[in-house]
């Protein structure tokens, strides 16, 4: 079975803003087997302060994270692209097990080979305690909202 996620790089506007959408609906489905598969087998990651290699680790990091995040749901903003490069910010909100809700704020790095699959992601992330009324990410983004910048708060 050939491995392949288009868009592949060299990636335009275009081709990159449909490589964000897709990271961000993926990841809304908080499915660690189907988030894995878009990461080369020996993908490496940094996330926060820990460093992660391959789609066993990418799938164990990701069934820990969701377990404690919970309600997950995520917006990904193009930040830059260049050739096989791709850099994103991002918000997600999730609520931990006490019911304190918080939203995420981030960047990543990330490269891809040839098929399109990512083989290197970095991930810079801080948390910021919010009032469940302040919540503005509802479950995954309607198709009618693709393409639309998140605010910076």
């Amino acid at each position: 079975m050939s491995e392949a996620r288009p868009p592949f790089p060299p990636f335009s506007l275009e081709t990159a803003q449909q490589k964000v959408q897709a990271a961000e609906d993926a990841w809304n489905t908080r499915d660690p087997q189907r988030v894995a598969l878009a990461y080369t087998p020996d993908s490496a990651w940094r996330n926060r302060d820990l460093f992660i290699t391959g789609r066993e680790e990418i799938i164990d990091f990701l069934t820990r994270k969701w377990e404690r995040e919970l309600d997950y749901a995520l917006r990904k903003s193009l930040w830059g692209f260049r050739e096989n490069r791709i850099a994103v910010r991002f918000q997600y909100e999730w609520h931990d097990d006490g019911g304190q809700w918080w939203r995420s704020y981030g960047n990543e790095l990330w490269e891809f080979d040839e098929r399109g699959l990512m083989r290197r992601r970095e991930a810079s992330i801080n948390d910021v305690a919010i009032g469940e009324a302040d919540r503005r990410i509802h479950g995954p983004r309607p198709e009618d909202e693709h393409g639309i910048d998140i605010p910076l708060q």
